[in-house]
């Protein structure tokens, strides 16, 4: 039997993290005895976890839409909320569409639209962050998605204009006040950029939605994730950039998406 099967190290494990205040130790340990491939290993493994960074981090992977994400340090670890916006970008994405996944962070939304649809799409990525851009590029590869590094559109291919017919956008929606609330996690471990979004949370939305009109394509879509106490702000944001928005709700994940068409 293998060392990482025994009950008594998997009671350490739990104790281990449980005792640093993981909620979720008993599942936690199990990855951390999945991922390890020494002792030794795993000891840093749980050292590191105990210590507060990001589980994600630590075993180089997160879990999303059934999908096994790689994510590096410092790179924004996907929410299980955001499969709600991948559900939503999916049923829009038909046979061939072309789909811009902005803000891309470590490419799980693209990657989940582009394993969800059931056909291909031509997928198109970006990010500001270049350890994201190489996480991205790695979790795309085979999808025959290009990665781009570079301020929202500012990357992307001219020939894009006019041709989108989903952007997901999951922009940074935190407020900077807000920022020192978060879980020690995201606010110590996480780039700032993939988190503040400005005075009222809005910033980068707002620049997305001005521009989105010229990047889709008639009757395209862009669709961002909000929080629910700023959706009505978000709603006026896509609004104003002349845009016909529509806020879709799913209380089990706790996720807001606001689905902004071009007339």
């Amino acid at each position: 039997m293998s060392v990482f099967a025994s009950t008594a190290l998997r009671s350490s494990v739990v104790s281990r993290l449980r005792a640093a205040g993981c909620v979720f130790a008993e599942d936690e340990a199990r990855i951390l005895l999945g991922s390890a491939v020494t002792a030794a290993g795993l000891a840093a493994m749980v050292r590191a976890r105990a210590q507060g960074r990001p589980l994600e981090h630590v075993v180089g992977w997160a879990e999303f839409a059934g999908l096994r994400i790689a994510v590096d340090p410092g790179v924004f670890v996907p929410r299980r909320r955001s499969e709600f916006l991948v559900a939503e970008a999916a049923r829009l994405a038909g046979p061939g569409a072309v789909v811009v996944d902005l803000c891309c962070g470590s490419g799980a939304l693209g990657a989940a639209v582009a394993a969800g649809v059931g056909h291909p799409v031509e997928l198109y990525a970006a990010d500001l962050d270049p350890a994201a851009v190489r996480c991205a590029r790695r979790n795309l590869a085979g999808t025959g998605a290009r990665v781009f590094e570079g301020d929202l559109f500012a990357p992307l291919p001219d020939a894009l204009r006019g041709r989108v017919e989903v952007l997901i956008a999951n922009v940074p929606y935190v407020p900077t006040a807000d920022i020192g609330l978060l879980p020690p996690e995201a606010r110590l471990h996480e780039a700032r950029p993939a988190l503040d979004g400005g005075a009222d949370g809005l910033d980068v939305l707002r620049r997305v939605a001005a521009a989105a009109p010229e990047w889709l394509a008639a009757g395209g879509a862009l669709l961002f994730e909000t929080s629910e106490r700023q959706a009505v702000g978000a709603l006026a944001v896509a609004r104003a950039a002349g845009l016909a928005a529509v806020v879709s709700r799913a209380e089990e994940l706790d996720a807001t998406v606001v689905t902004a068409t071009r007339r």
